[in-house]
């Protein structure tokens, strides 16, 4: 009888413990991002009430992605899930429907307007939409409003924590915008043009006003052709064009080939389409852009 009345009082016990003390983690919202900047600003809006975790990590290009088994778990456990829309995840349609999970992704560039592809770059597929919206400021506010609705739908109890971070991170946002402009009217306007590895900057091209040419479409699965490049060189060295970026999504020698063969300076690394790592240079949205945007001034106020 002592051994049972040991036993029911441990399952009470276990019981009891079980109803009162859910670890922290199983306490917050889980939420699947598809990149890095999206969980950074799933992050930025969700704060202490959400847990984060993204299918494609810091440095890692979306664009040529693949999912894994593991990817198809990590989707089937959230409870929110983020994407960006514009065709930048063509993989997503057939990992949720692997995963066999009912939530319904929410589409984080609803309400941009979407721009097409440059003249600069050339087709890589059936559409040209270019799905880079978060490289204007403007859009990533949209991006936080997408965001802030799907958490508050998700955790109703969460709304003024969640519209609390919103406030703050969109302040940051404006001066961030301000920041941008501040530093490229700084720029003679004949020197506002560079050339980078893929087509990834036509938002902040059409927000800010410098022009971005790159031999590469908005996707970094497409190759450019011999007649890409040779047309790029001669366009540097006929509009005296002087820098050329590197991204850190993309190969480095196109661009290496380019700056060699039409005497153009290789300005640095651009941030594209991921974030890096918490030691990397720029572990946040804000960090990437106002790293981008030291990188064009270095580049484009200096011979």
């Amino acid at each position: 009888m002592s051994t049972r009345r040991h036993a029911i009082a441990l399952l009470t016990t276990l019981a009891v413990l079980s109803l009162c003390g859910p670890t922290q983690a199983q306490d917050k919202v889980r939420v699947l991002a598809t990149f890095s900047i999206l969980g950074d600003f799933v992050k930025s809006v969700g704060g202490d009430r959400v847990e984060v975790s993204t299918l494609v990590g810091p440095n890692s290009d979306a664009h040529v992605y693949s999912p894994a088994p593991a990817d198809a778990k990590k989707v089937a456990g959230a409870k929110v899930v983020i994407t960006n829309g514009l065709g930048f995840e063509g993989w997503m349609a057939r990992l949720v429907r692997a995963a066999g999970s009912k939530v319904v992704p929410v589409v984080a560039t609803k309400g941009i307007k979407p721009r097409k592809q440059s003249a600069h770059g050339h087709s890589h597929g059936h559409d040209d939409t270019d799905p880079h919206a978060w490289q204007s400021v403007a859009n990533a506010k949209i991006y936080v409003a997408n965001i802030l609705a799907a958490l508050i739908a998700a955790d109703p109890a969460g709304k003024a924590a969640y519209e609390a971070n919103a406030k703050a991170y969109l302040e940051k946002l404006d001066a961030l915008d301000k920041e941008v402009r501040d530093a490229v009217a700084t720029i003679p306007p004949e020197r506002r043009r560079i050339i980078t590895s893929h087509d990834a900057f036509g938002y902040f091209q059409a927000a800010y006003g410098i022009e971005f040419i790159a031999p590469q479409g908005v996707s970094t699965e497409s190759e450019a052709s011999a007649r890409d490049v040779g047309r790029i060189i001669t366009q540097i060295k006929r509009q005296k064009i002087p820098a050329v970026f590197m991204e850190n999504v993309t190969d480095p020698r196109l661009i290496q080939r380019i700056a060699a063969e039409s005497g153009a300076k290789v300005g640095g690394q651009l941030y594209s389409d991921a974030l890096t790592d918490e030691k990397g240079a720029a572990p946040t949205y804000i960090d990437m852009i106002r790293y981008n945007i030291k990188q064009l001034l270095t580049a484009l106020t200096t011979s």
